[in-house]
């Protein structure tokens, strides 16, 4: 199982990536994620977004719904794609648990299907 390293911590990731424990994340873990992840900067836009998805997913157990991420932090209807390309590495850099085979079969099809 992997391990990142982050303020004398070791914080347990699943096989891909995924916290283990929701408890776990704070932003110097975000930038850890978002390094292994190849985000670039966290900048407060971005940790905006994090914030809100994480504070929705402690709140009624469930991704949110992306435009109403972008309403709730006043932000342009596309902030998550626009700021992360790929709506899963914000849940991966906010510290959510492994949506399972559902999302990465959906990711799967979706590039698939178009062409790449």
């Amino acid at each position: 199982m992997p391990v990142i390293e982050c303020a004398g911590k070791k914080i347990e990731l699943d096989d891909e990536g995924y916290l283990k424990r929701f408890e776990d994340w704070d932003e110097h873990v975000a930038a850890v994620l978002a390094a292994r992840e190849k985000v670039g900067e966290l900048t407060r836009d971005r940790m905006d977004i994090l914030k809100f998805m994480r504070q929705y997913y402690k709140n009624y157990n469930f991704f949110p719904i992306l435009r109403q991420v972008c309403k709730n932090i006043h932000q342009p209807k596309e902030c998550v794609t626009e700021k992360f390309i790929e709506p899963i590495e914000a849940w991966k850099i906010a510290g959510l648990p492994n949506p399972g085979e559902e999302i990465n079969l959906r990711k799967q099809w979706s590039v698939e299907s178009s062409g790449y």
